[in-house]
């Protein structure tokens, strides 16, 4: 159902987004130095959505001991303003360890840290979102045949609250992805419920693991969770010969330079199917060498001392996972002999990765305006916005769910910075565009 433009109480924002995670966190930090700025015109109003009821990135995984993949500088703010004051610098020096940071002479903090600095930068733009609210419907506001403005329903609490925007960016993160035919359960989990499920069963002296997956997520789950329960046996499970090395070199990380953007965005398919096979080692189904390294130590350590705890069944896939109430049931058969072998475990836990979430069902009518490509995915512009009907005069931008047009840095922090300054930049250049529509003045929701 479309709307027409008549009420004029409705509150109007330059931007309205939808979840609140790393991405819309960085874009709310860009859009308030940007009105920040000595001359930077007009201000661009904005206003963030998020379901859950504070900030938070991959809770479920945040290990002790568990490092970042990328450099601290390509945080929420740097790459785009090296003077912020966002940055993960000024983090460290609020917190009173920049110099304790410095001498540690690494580029990769803590994740657990990270997120802490994600928190922190959070909470000096939290007059900007409403957490525990739930967008429920887009819904498209008419001046004659043209979409010019969009109202975003959402429900806090038990209120339901309606925003409208001229242009509206989706971050709605990622879904963990299950296998086809895999139903999650107390015993059977994704990895991004890890540190919650391992609390529950402290108690319980598990005897057996299964670990489905070949990724970092996989070998994390599997160092874990063998340190953690020292009378427990963990079977990693993975297709693979053995576990492989992210490929973190310079050159290969290239593919992360904000100019590789534009050159994956200007290539034929055939070169993106290409480039993504190319470097997919520097993102999935890949593992720090050094872990790599320290689970093949305690591999060898067990052999010698008679006692092997964790058994890897490389080459090999679950064909049966069935959930028996006291314990689990997994079939796992060799891709090269086809030989089977029945582990009865405490719990199996997929670190099998993630999908982008989809954003069209929100939507509504307005997902039928959106242009696909022949294989059914969004038309997705250079500066991130959905190729719409010429109708639809506001901007839906995209922050994840990118890789076919953008690359691999779609739903990656190596750009977050620079993308959400192109999306910004994008808005404020497109805004003349609407310049004759009546501004109204807004402090918040009603």
């Amino acid at each position: 159902m479309s709307r027409a433009v008549v009420d004029g109480q409705v509150p109007v924002y330059d931007v309205v987004g939808v979840g609140f995670g790393p991405s819309n966190l960085a874009l709310a930090i860009a859009l308030t130095e940007h009105n920040a700025a000595p001359g930077s015109g007009d201000t661009v109003t904005a206003h963030f959505l998020e379901c859950q009821p504070r900030f938070g990135w991959h809770r479920g995984m945040l290990i002790d001991s568990a490092t970042m993949q990328v450099s601290f500088l390509k945080d929420l703010a740097t790459m785009r303003n090296p003077t912020s004051g966002f940055s993960f610098l000024n983090y460290l020096h609020a917190k009173g360890r920049l110099i304790d940071f410095i001498n540690h002479k690494n580029l990769f903090p803590l994740r657990i840290e990270f997120h802490d600095y994600f928190e922190w930068a959070a909470a000096k733009v939290d007059d900007v979102v409403s957490y525990s609210t739930e967008v429920l419907s887009v819904e498209p506001v008419r001046d004659g045949e043209e979409v010019v403005f969009f109202d975003v329903r959402a429900k806090s609490g038990d209120e339901i609250v309606e925003l409208r925007a001229r242009n509206l960016v989706l971050g709605t993160g990622l879904r963990p992805n299950l296998p086809e035919g895999v139903t999650g359960g107390e015993r059977i989990w994704h990895n991004s419920q890890l540190l919650p499920r391992v609390e529950r069963l402290r108690d319980s002296e598990p005897k057996r693991f299964v670990v489905v997956g070949a990724g970092q997520s996989a070998a994390e789950v599997a160092a874990l969770l063998h340190g953690e329960f020292p009378h427990a046996e963990v079977c990693a499970v993975f297709a693979r010969y053995g576990y492989s090395p992210a490929d973190d070199s310079s050159f290969a990380n290239r593919i992360f330079d904000p100019e590789a953007v534009d050159h994956f965005y200007g290539a034929s398919e055939p070169v993106k199917d290409r480039l993504m096979r190319y470097h997919g080692a520097t993102n999935y189904s890949a593992v720090d060498l050094d872990l790599i390294d320290e689970l093949y130590r305690r591999v060898y350590q067990e052999k010698v001392l008679g006692v092997e705890r964790l058994r890897l069944f490389n080459v090999s896939r679950p064909v049966d996972v069935t959930d028996h109430g006291t314990h689990v049931r997994a079939t796992v058969e060799s891709l090269t002999t086809g030989e089977r072998a029945v582990l009865d475990a405490d719990a199996v836990v997929y670190a099998t990765g993630y999908l982008p979430a989809d954003p069209t069902p929100l939507l509504g009518e307005l997902a039928a305006g959106c242009r696909r490509d022949a294989e059914g995915r969004l038309r997705v512009e250079r500066d991130y916005r959905v190729t719409t009907d010429t109708a639809v005069r506001g901007g839906l931008y995209l922050q994840g769910g990118t890789e076919h047009t953008h690359g691999i840095t779609s739903s990656l922090l190596s750009n977050t910075a620079v993308r959400v300054g192109e999306i910004l930049q994008s808005i404020v250049d497109r805004r003349a565009a609407v310049a004759h529509l009546p501004e109204y003045a807004v402090s918040g929701t009603r």
